[in-house]
């Protein structure tokens, strides 16, 4: 299914997936922001974290590749909060 975090304060945290969500829609209230961007480059994919303050990676050989790349990283590094939801 998926992974999902939750912190002391009884928030959660998790990479979106509509199978997690619409459990997740029964427990409360969910806010939605992008982690990162995966975009085509001239030599494969990137995966650009900058939205939860983490570096640009890649290039990786396919789009399938760099998602889960993404993922990985996400989940290594605790599921950032991205700062456009930090208060």
């Amino acid at each position: 299914m998926g992974e999902i975090v939750f912190l002391k304060d009884g928030t959660a945290r998790f990479v979106y997936s509509d199978a997690i969500a619409g459990f997740m829609r029964d427990v409360g209230k969910l806010r939605t922001a992008r982690a990162s961007n995966v975009e085509p480059m001239n030599d494969g994919w990137a995966v650009d974290l900058s939205p939860v303050g983490g570096p640009i990676l890649g290039p990786y050989a396919t789009r399938e590749e760099a998602l889960r790349a993404e993922v990985d990283w996400l989940r290594t590094h605790g599921l950032p909060l991205p700062t456009s939801l930090r208060s």
